[in-house]
């Protein structure tokens, strides 16, 4: 036998063999519509599971993912057309943008976040925030802008903590907004930053002098958003508006901040709140008091987007301002680890929460393996928050395993 007709031989014997193997291989990668299909199941199955036993509970959860494997969205309980583009709220997740809107600031030589915010504007004879009595709060001219970012500043919480009952004011004892909107039944005034910041002023609150520990508050980023604004010679909404949302081409994207603009922007999220068996249908929220820290309106497709290209440094801040944002510390608390307007969760990355009367919301970026998880839930669990906020974050590592995402998973949440 020749060699020729050996090798021949050979081949015809061998290849189907390969060919087999191949296939056998390619067998174990899964098309886009069955990843979808497999996403579906567990969404359905995580929210049956969740709602079991929460007698009259609404509203439902939807997942938003941008990966290597493509994008997906699925949607469990909130009934049938629902589509990326449908608007919600994703409250806290504003202070990813705020955090960004000082940053982009910073690279453009036009302050420094370790100056202390009675500091002058770099190049101007113009300080941080006003000298006037609205801004006289406790420890001022040692907060740095830093500290007001990570939540380190020890300003007082209007928005989250009632007025001490020793206040000599009409709203001792109350939560600041909550009186001027339910008590005086002021239902469309316009908040101001100036406005809120001034109640911690005038009745010289702090929860603790700068830097000492962690402590959430909107209200320092009421702060921030009044730096933004002062920096920057625009609106704090202008600034975004111009800044962010144009060039990323973020068109579903809105940051109300009158107090007539109320309604969600068609197509619209429904929005339920749960309390003790009962629900209560969200349809118009006041979110001017919210300016800077809570006051956003999205889209899965648009936040998502936002996430994935802010965390990679493709949103307009460069990887200096973005290793900066992501440098994290231990809180103490619920959140775990924050650094500079955002949270890092082990497994998933980094990015926010946010939770609003009507909606709770987690959107993480792993930069890893490039996946953006975002996953909104349109009832607010007023029994258990930060019982459903876990939920989520199973749901997002749920999802990261169904798609062959699998690496450390935080022990808090699994």
């Amino acid at each position: 036998m020749s060699a020729a007709i050996a090798k021949l031989i050979f081949l015809i014997i061998t290849l189907p063999f390969i060919f087999s193997g191949c296939s056998s291989s390619n067998s174990n990668i899964k098309t886009f519509a069955e990843n979808s299909s497999d996403l579906q199941r567990m969404l359905d199955n995580k929210w049956n599971e969740y709602t079991t036993g929460k007698t009259n509970i609404k509203g439902g959860i939807a997942l938003y993912i941008i990966s290597p494997k493509g994008n997906f969205f699925q949607t469990s309980g909130m009934g049938k057309g629902i589509l990326e583009n449908i608007h919600f709220r994703a409250a806290s997740n504003t202070k990813t943008f705020t955090a960004a809107a000082i940053l982009l600031l910073q690279q453009q030589n036009k302050l420094n976040i370790d100056h202390k915010i009675t500091d002058l504007i770099p190049n101007t004879s113009t300080p941080y925030v006003p000298t006037s009595p609205n801004y006289k709060i406790p420890y001022k001219s040692q907060i740095t802008i830093r500290q007001l970012l990570e939540h380190r500043a020890g300003v007082f919480d209007i928005n989250n903590n009632d007025i001490p009952l020793t206040s000599n004011a009409s709203y001792a004892g109350k939560r600041y907004p909550n009186y001027i909107i339910d008590k005086l039944g002021l239902t469309d005034h316009t908040f101001t930053f100036d406005e809120l910041v001034g109640v911690v002023a005038l009745n010289n609150l702090s929860f603790f002098p700068p830097d000492k520990k962690f402590h959430y508050s909107d209200t320092g980023y009421s702060i921030l958003g009044k730096i933004v604004e002062r920096v920057s010679g625009q609106s704090y909404n202008q600034f975004i508006t111009d800044s962010f949302l144009i060039p990323n081409k973020l068109k579903n994207t809105s940051f109300p901040y009158l107090g007539s603009d109320q309604s969600l922007p068609m197509p619209a999220s429904e929005a339920y709140i749960y309390d003790d068996d009962t629900i209560h249908t969200v349809d118009k929220l006041n979110v001017s008091v919210n300016v800077a820290e809570g006051n956003l309106i999205t889209t899965p497709n648009n936040l998502a987007t936002w996430g994935a290209l802010l965390l990679s440094g493709n949103a307009g801040l460069n990887q200096d301002q973005v290793d900066l944002m992501t440098q994290y510390k231990a809180t103490g608390d619920n959140h775990k680890y924050y650094g500079l307007g955002c949270i890092y969760t082990p497994g998933l990355g980094y990015g926010h929460n946010g939770g609003i009367e009507g909606t709770l919301t987690v959107l993480r970026y792993n930069p890893d393996d490039k996946v953006t998880v975002l996953i909104f839930s349109s009832v607010f669990n007023n029994n258990d928050f930060w019982g459903q906020g876990k939920f989520l974050y199973k749901v997002g590592f749920a999802a990261r395993d169904v798609l062959g995402y699998t690496n450390v998973h935080s022990p808090q949440v699994r």
